[in-house]
Formats: structure tokens, C-alpha cells, sequence
């Protein structure tokens, strides 16, 4: 049987060096083809064949195919060291060449949203099968459109601008080295590796590890509040006042092809339900011989008594393989393409980035995954979630590459769906007191992905209003230092230091508002998961056709083909439900 080894990812798939002349020629062909398909501008005209029209989809198809390839290179080399200079140099060169390539073919968009009438735009469209609905969609944007030339100006000017910002932030927050005292002994480490601190049976260590994250943030807030507060103002002033969005959020909600009711509905329901996890934390201080949690004891092992259990990498990746096998074979084959390719890369190092990652780059190519794995049964529940992502991702692999990726809500559904799918699986295999720690720690995942990040995203549409109208880096503070006192009621005791939290959060300065993609994906999961275990075997071909939709239907028209109606509040009740059960499940286990 396969030995699973920790180690890094090869790319060589993508590019062999980037300073061969290979990857030069690479380059060369993708900046020939855009040139070439810039001589379709004078042939545009929306009373063209349907058959020109499908022949120049297939174009931008094949140049997206060649610019995710060479610029997946560039980003996944930088990520598994971003301290080193030949990486972030190649990383912004290949920025530099995204944005031109983009430019050479903005004209094409911009047509087919602004100046193809609708009767035209409906009889062009009729033989494009899949793409039909991502067509209409970018029809959705024609009223956000610029100019050409303001398109490009834009594009240009984020090589420099925003994505600069960004890397930036990344490049000084991976550079922090941690230095923390272990039994009377000074480590230096990476923020990955002190997390783990956070989860310690010792509150005096978890308190350290906290501290220690939190000083180091808030010795650097000018700096990296100053990049947060012009990332939210580039967001504005190109989103509302040059593009005319209706709001912050509005912008990535239509991004997300899901409309403000669904994402109004989803946070109203969260906010609503912030008690039942304050139940758990309440009962969860109980299981520590405590009165109250403090903030620093969240994520403490709720049985601290008990020995946690450790799991070798090669146990950790059998166990998923399993999980996902008992569910459907097809799941299971796609899982373990990534390892057979290794398209894994799974070690803990200095440089490499923090958390996890799963990258699709084009329906042609398995995805790569990134973790940093450390033998936690945590560190097990990652690699179920990343690797749901590239199993979503090979489920809509016969999908265009315009339309293989589930829009932002759908894209954590899987992969939530993975880890209720592991931890079923594990709990068949363990004993009563192991249990009790599985699902307290399950408890934990769903305040962290559901109720955590959905006041994330009530958080930054408060920081984004604040920003606009000016404001200072610890008036941000205190305004997050609340919405945490919301989340938690009476359940927690605050410190004044959590204040710089949303510092840390790097999804914030990322991608603005991506935080409710996870409450979205995980209450999804949570129904989707109840329907498997009512209907059995027979929801599997249900399941999968969901994932192999990819991003060529709406998420509210996909779901509700499948009985799902999530512009209601009552269906995002019903996951709120579940972990209300979940937390009766573990007072009785006590």
C-alpha cells in the first residue's frame, strides 16, 4: 500500500524553469494569440453567424487556458516561499503580463455586454450550450462597464495598485517571526506553528500564544491599517463611484451572481442565532472547570483531560481517501489524482504561506492543494476541506474553463461537505470520551466557518461604511471589538486586545466580503448532509450533479432544481437547527 510522505508540490506540469526558454516561449505564444485575436475587433458586428460567434469563445477560452497556467505557476511558486525574491519578482512580472493580456481582450467583453442588442445577444447565444448562462450574466454587468480605455486603465493600474497593497500586506505579515516561551524555552515561530498554541490544555499557554499574535499585529497597525483602510477605498472609489454599485457588499454579491436578498436573508438568520453558540460556549466552560470562557480559551480542548489524539500524515490522507469512498468512488478517484500527480504540498517551513489552499487553474490541470500539516485532528479536517475543493473542482471538469468554477457561495459546499463526510466516518471509529473532544471540536469548526465569519462580513460592511467617511485604524478597532461583544452575549469575557483581530484576517484585504462565502457554504453542506442521511445512496447522483454544474448556472436556479429554496430564511434556519442538535448531542455526552 502507498506510503503518503510530507513534502512539497512539483509544478513542473505548469513550467519547467521560469528561466528556460520554455516558459520564455510560453510566454511568447499566450502574447502572440492575444495579439492575433485583437484583429477580431474590426469583424465584430451582432448580426454575425452564431458559428463566429462560438469560434471566438473558443479563443478566449484557450488564452485563459494559457494565462492560468503560467500565472498558476507564478502564484503557487510564490506561495510555497514568499520570502524568496526570484518568486515574488516572477509574481509580479506575470501580474504585469495578466493585466496586458486582459487588456488585449477587454474589447470583446465589453462588446458583448454594452453594444449587442438583446435580439442578437438571445440568437448568438442559442448554440452556445453551457456558456448560455454565463453570457447572460455578463449581460448583468453592462450597466458597471466603463470604456475600453478606462477598462484598461483600470487593469494596468492594479498591477501597481491594489494587487500591490496586498502583496505587500502578505509580505509583511509572512515575514513576522513569533517568539514565545516554552517550558523556559524561547522558540521562534511562524504564525502557522503558534496557532497550535492557541489550542493548548494550558490557558496560560493559550493566553501567550494569543498575546503574542495579537502584540506583534498591533506593533505594526499604522502600517497595515493604512494598506487595510486604501484597499477599502480603492474598493469604493472604483466599485461605487466610477463603476455605480449600489453598495460595498452589492459589488460581490453580483460577482457571486447571488442576489442581495439571499446574502441579506443568510446574515439576518446568522445574527438571529448567535445564542446557540453561546450555549455551547457556556457548556464548553463547564467541560474546562471553568465559570466563564475568556476569549483566549475559545479554542481550547473541551476535554483537556483526555489526550488529544495525533494522527500521522499517511493515516490523515487514508482517512479521507475512506470518508469520501463510503460516499461515492468517483469522489474518492479525484481525491487521490492530487497525490498521484503530486500536486500536494503539505510540509510546514519558513517563507511558505500560512492556512491552506486549494488552486484550480483549468479543467485540464488537477488542482494543487496547499496545508501545513502538524498531525492535529484539526490538521486532518483541513485536508478533507481542501480537498473537497478539488474534488468540486474535477466533478465540473468537462465544463468550459469560463464556467468550471462554482461561483463564491457554491465554492465552499463541497469542501465543508467533505469534512460532515470525515467526521461521520471517524466517529464510527472512535470511543465515547474521543467522541466528546471530535464534537466539541466539530462545535468549534461551525462557530469558525458559520457564526465567525458571517460577523466578519456584518463587520466589514461596517468598516467599509466607517473608511468612507473617515476614520482612524482604532476607531476600526473598537468597532470590531463590538461586533465581537454581539457575537458572544454574555457567554465570553472580552479583552480589549481582540480589538486588532481583524488585522490578521487576511481574506479582509484579499477579497473584500468573501467571509460569507463560508456561512453560505457550511448552513448548504449542513442541509445537503441531512438530505444524504434521509435518503441514503440515492442522493449521491443528486450531490454530484451540483458540483458538476461548476459555475454555469445561478446558485439560487442550481439549488432550486434540487429543492433547495435559499432566498428563504426558513432554509438557512434549518443549518442553524442541526448545530443546535449537535449541541444538545454533546450536553448529553457530558
Amino acid at each position: 500500500m502507498k506510503q503518503y510522505e510530507l513534502g512539497e508540490w512539483d509544478l513542473s506540469e505548469l513550467a519547467k524553469n521560469p528561466k528556460s526558454s520554455a516558459f520564455q516561449k510560453q510566454i511568447k505564444d499566450l502574447e502572440n494569440q492575444a495579439k492575433k485575436f485583437e484583429k477580431i475587433k474590426s469583424k465584430l458586428n451582432p448580426k454575425m453567424s452564431s458559428k463566429q460567434f462560438k469560434m471566438i469563445l473558443q479563443q478566449v477560452e484557450e488564452i485563459s487556458h494559457k494565462m492560468s497556467k503560467i500565472g498558476g505557476y507564478a502564484s503557487l511558486a510564490y506561495s510555497s516561499n514568499t520570502q524568496s525574491d526570484e518568486a515574488t519578482s516572477l509574481m509580479t512580472q506575470m501580474s504585469k503580463l495578466g493585466s496586458e493580456i486582459s487588456n488585449k481582450i477587454l474589447f470583446f467583453d465589453l462588446w458583448w455586454k454594452t453594444q449587442v442588442d438583446e435580439k442578437n445577444a438571445t440568437r448568438l447565444m442559442k448554440e452556445t450550450g453551457e456558456l448560455k448562462e454565463y453570457l447572460t450574466y455578463k449581460r448583468l454587468f453592462a450597466k458597471y462597464a466603463l470604456s475600453e480605455s478606462e477598462e484598461k486603465i483600470i487593469n494596468t493600474l492594479d498591477v501597481t495598485g491594489i494587487s500591490a497593497l496586498v502583496k505587500l500586506y502578505d509580505k509583511i505579515t509572512n515575514a513576522f517571526e513569533y517568539k514565545m516561551k516554552i517550558n523556559n524555552k524561547t522558540k521562534v515561530m511562524t504564525r502557522e506553528e503558534l496557532t497550535n498554541y492557541v489550542r493548548s490544555t494550558n490557558p496560560k499557554i493559550r493566553e501567550t500564544a494569543y498575546k503574542t499574535i495579537l502584540t506583534k499585529y498591533t506593533e505594526n497597525k499604522g502600517v497595515i491599517g493604512e494598506i487595510y483602510q486604501n484597499i477599502v477605498l480603492n474598493w469604493k472609489n472604483e466599485g461605487i463611484e466610477i463603476r455605480g454599485y449600489k453598495s460595498p457588499i452589492s459589488m460581490r454579491n453580483i460577482g457571486n451572481d447571488v442576489d442581495d436578498k439571499t446574502i441579506e436573508s443568510l446574515l439576518t438568520i446568522c445574527r438571529k442565532n448567535s445564542s446557540v453558540f453561546q450555549k455551547f460556549f457556556l457548556q464548553k466552560a463547564k467541560m474546562l472547570d471553568m465559570k466563564k470562557l475568556e476569549r483566549y480559551d475559545l479554542y481550547a480542548p473541551a476535554a483537556a483531560k483526555i489526550k488529544e489524539k495525533n494522527y500521522s500524515y499517511n493515516q490523515s490522507v487514508n482517512l479521507v481517501f475512506e470518508s469520501l469512498g463510503k460516499f461515492s468512488s468517483t469522489l474518492e478517484e479525484f481525491a487521490r489524482k492530487v497525490f498521484n500527480e503530486n500536486h500536494i504540498d503539505s510540509s510546514v517551513r519558513p517563507g511558505k504561506r500560512d492556512g491552506a489552499f486549494c488552486s484550480t487553474l483549468t479543467p485540464k490541470i488537477t488542482p494543487y492543494v496547499l496545508v501545513n500539516f502538524t498531525g492535529k485532528s484539526r490538521d486532518v479536517f483541513t485536508l478533507a476541506h481542501e480537498l473537497g475543493h478539488a474534488v468540486h473542482s474535477q466533478a465540473a471538469q468537462d465544463r468550459s474553463i469560463l464556467v468550471q468554477d462554482a461561483p463564491l457561495p457554491l465554492a465552499e459546499t463541497a469542501s465543508t461537505f467533505s469534512e460532515l463526510l470525515l467526521y461521520d466516518n471517524l466517529s464510527d471509529k472512535i470511543s465515547d470520551d474521543q467522541k466528546k473532544i471530535m464534537l466539541a471540536e466539530k462545535i468549534d469548526d461551525l462557530y469558525a466557518t458559520i457564526l465567525r465569519q458571517s460577523f466578519f462580513t456584518i463587520f466589514e460592511v461596517d468598516a467599509h461604511n466607517l473608511i468612507s467617511k473617515g476614520t482612524t485604524i482604532d476607531e476600526i478597532s473598537k468597532t470590531y471589538l463590538q461586533n465581537l461583544k454581539e457575537q458572544f452575549g454574555n457567554s465570553v469575557n472580552l479583552s480589549d486586545d481582540f480589538g486588532i483581530e481583524w488585522s490578521c484576517i487576511p481574506h479582509f484585504y484579499h477579497t473584500p466580503f468573501y467571509c460569507y462565502a463560508y456561512s453560505f457554504g457550511n448552513l448548504l453542506a449542513l442541509s445537503l448532509f441531512q438530505r444524504y442521511k434521509k435518503e441514503g445512496n440515492d442522493f449521491v447522483k443528486s450531490y454530484i450533479d451540483i458540483l458538476s454544474a461548476g459555475g454555469s448556472k445561478k446558485p439560487e436556479k442550481l439549488l432550486s432544481e434540487h429543492g433547495f429554496d435559499i432566498r428563504s430564511p426558513k432554509f438557512w434556519q434549518e443549518g442553524f437547527d442541526y448545530v443546535n442538535q449537535q449541541v444538545k448531542t454533546l450536553s448529553s455526552l457530558n
